[in-house]
């Protein structure tokens, strides 16, 4: 075996170079259709949504019967508040959630497994969420992210026979990719895999691995050297949690989601059999990220199941709570807050459904969608929590115990808040998920043109690319002249008699997809390589495209709940709330893509790091402990007691 690497293993790579592994991870083909990069490219394709796609019979049969166990074990045996409160999922919990299958949800029935439907599955656990957010995040990590996913994908029949009965029925998985100086930037990990005869030696300490603590069953990524025979790269493997070698060496504790099972795990010549490996060398950060685009669906799931509770509670609460003569529903302020739940959870109900329910037909290519439905559903949430609090008031910022020692319902909304706040950063940050979008949604400019601006190629390429951007403009900017949304009878299906006008908020749209699509042009044209670094201005271009993709998904759900005779006037109303609510936003967006602070914001920033403004951080004490900002994560044997608590 090669001698081990130096003390400090973390790669030096450039900006360039770190965008260039992010770039050769990511799918490059589009095979199927997406709603969501039509959008973007300025068309409204509502055939690819509507009608909307319904499960089968079969499907819904099983998924519903699932979903009335799930139902009664959440009502009898899940106690939310004492999860939070000692911050551990009781083992009789979790043994129950094994007893009744819900680790197998995703897993074939030939494996053991349920075998549900993505929408069914998403279902489950918006119904266990609700119950215990934690419990919702452990089982959201086991199968979303965990060892079943990647395996279904990528793994071997062999490596399915072997692992998926065990997933389905008693073993927990858990996803190791970040490590301590190591987050969003995967060319700088440092963990590697180093090829000795038949097996891979790894070494290397990762950070918040959700699960790690009490799992049985481990997703590494690590990094294979290049060598002969060994074309090298960052690899996927599957590792048996209690291997020589490995030692969790911290259960983190956090603000939210106390009963997280989320720790440090170290690595230290630990063998793994090359049979464990998923896929060729080099193909972890592709198998992660394809695992990723069905996988983020969990989060906005449980985030719609938290504006239920939100319109739940606000609505309980606001009538029976009086100020000045009439409850404080009926006072306009908390009104527009208690309709934004509404018409908010409405929406995000929409748009996960819609989402689940694509990936299920798996006839169109949802990356995108489910990108846009956690950072819309993430977003979304916690100012429908932030609201709810604020409605409560003192109430809301008490807790639940507090509240009910004083003799008053027991009405957690400052844990929602809490416990909320997470999905915000879970499987990639806002700001990354505003990057990785835009970065989907030019995709058809960067085919096109991208040897422009791409200071690499030589003067040939970019003759090239010009000839080949040119005749590609030349067809698709009349496009973005004119369309359905400029005709008064187009969508004319959404405005049966009677009920309120949806199609006017489609004809919107269209008219919206247009003109983002007119506004990234415009903005490549101006900015051309430096529109990588023009964040501010690409997050605002993903957030208008989340709003219209929230739009047409809630337009389309309100149809079709209308067509099956499910509270179809009701969800036209709660609709038609919402795009009015979300063309508001909208506007401020497109205003603000060009009448912002983004430069001077620059300049502040650099006069803060520069020091210049230090003066202003006087007359405070500073309550941080001591340490670094970073722990070391040095390769070795570990000094600390190991954690590790499997759960029998």
């Amino acid at each position: 075996m090669t001698a081990p690497l130096e003390k400090d293993r973390t790669p030096k790579v450039t900006e360039r170079e770190a965008r260039q592994v992010a770039e050769a991870a990511r799918e490059q083909d589009w095979h199927k259709p997406s709603f969501a990069k039509e959008l973007f490219l300025g068309r409204l394709r509502l055939d690819l949504i509507h009608p909307h796609p319904v499960p089968s019979g079969e499907a819904s049969r099983r998924g519903e019967e699932f979903l009335a166990k799930l139902r009664e074990f959440c009502e009898t045996r899940i106690d939310g508040a004492l999860i939070d409160r000692e911050a551990r999922i009781p083992d009789d919990v979790i043994n129950g959630l094994r007893e009744i299958g819900a680790l197998g949800m995703k897993i074939d029935t030939k494996y053991g497994g349920l075998g549900l439907t993505q929408l069914y599955y998403n279902r489950a656990l918006a119904l266990v969420g609700s119950a215990s957010p934690a419990i919702g995040a452990l089982l959201s990590a086991h199968q979303s992210i965990g060892v079943p996913q990647p395996l279904k994908t990528f793994g071997t029949e062999e490596q399915k026979d072997t692992f998926l009965p065990r997933l389905a029925r008693t073993d927990i998985s858990a996803f190791l990719l970040t490590e301590p100086d190591v987050g969003s930037d995967p060319a700088r990990l440092a963990t590697t895999a180093v090829p000795d005869g038949d097996s891979y030696v790894l070494d290397g300490v990762k950070l918040w691995t959700t699960n790690g603590v009490v799992a049985n069953l481990l997703v590494v990524m690590a990094r294979v050297p290049k060598s002969d025979g060994h074309p090298g790269g960052i690899t996927a493997f599957v590792v048996e949690a209690d291997s020589e070698g490995i030692t969790v060496e911290n259960r983190n504790a956090f603000m939210g989601l106390r009963g997280l099972e989320n720790g440090v795990t170290r690595f230290h010549r630990v063998r793994v059999p090359a049979a464990n490996r998923i896929g060729p060398e080099g193909a972890g950060l592709k198998i992660a990220l394809t695992t990723l685009n069905t996988g983020r669906l969990s989060l906005p799931a449980m985030c719609a199941a938290a504006g239920k509770w939100c319109l739940k509670i606000a609505r309980e609460w606001s009538s029976a709570r009086e100020q000045w003569g009439k409850p404080v529903a009926q006072h306009e302020a908390v009104g527009a807050k208690i309709s934004f739940i509404a018409a908010t959870t409405f929406a995000l109900e929409a748009v996960i459904d819609l989402a689940s329910q694509l990936a299920d037909e798996d006839r169109n290519d949802i990356r995108i969608e489910a990108a846009l439905a956690k950072l819309y559903g993430s977003e979304m949430a916690c100012l429908m929590a932030d609201e709810l609090v604020q409605i409560r008031g003192g109430r809301g910022f008490e807790t639940a115990d507090s509240l009910a020692a004083r003799g008053e319902r027991a009405v957690p909304a400052e844990q929602m808040l809490r416990d909320l706040r997470i999905n915000r950063i879970f499987e990639g940050s806002t700001e990354i998920m505003h990057l990785l979008i835009a970065r989907e949604a030019v995709d058809a400019h960067l085919k096109v043109a991208g040897d422009l601006i791409d200071p690499d190629k030589s003067l040939g390429d970019k003759a090239r690319a010009g000839a080949q951007a040119s005749a590609f403009y030349a067809r698709w900017l009349p496009k973005l002249v004119v369309g359905a949304g400029q005709s008064p009878r187009s969508y004319g299906e959404f405005h049966p008699r009677g009920y309120p006008d949806l199609a006017v908020h489609l004809r919107y749209a269209e008219r919206s997809a247009r003109k983002l699509a007119r506004s990234t042009f415009l903005a490549m044209s101006r900015w051309q390589g430096r529109m990588e670094t023009k964040q501010g201005f690409l997050g605002r271009i993903v957030d208008i495209g989340a709003e219209l993709f929230a739009i047409s998904a809630a337009c389309v759900r309100a149809e079709m709940l209308r067509g099956s005779g499910e509270h179809g006037r009701e969800a036209y109303q709660l609709a038609d709330a919402f795009c009015r609510q979300s063309r508001v936003r909208i506007e401020e967006l497109f205003t603000r893509l060009w009448s912002n602070t983004d430069d001077i914001d620059r300049r502040v920033v650099d006069g803060v790091l520069a020091g210049r403004y230090e003066w202003l951080e006087e007359g405070i004490v500073d309550p941080s402990g001591e340490g670094p900002w970073i722990a070391d994560a040095s390769p070795g044997p570990s000094q600390r007691e190991n954690v590790h608590r499997p759960i029998p």
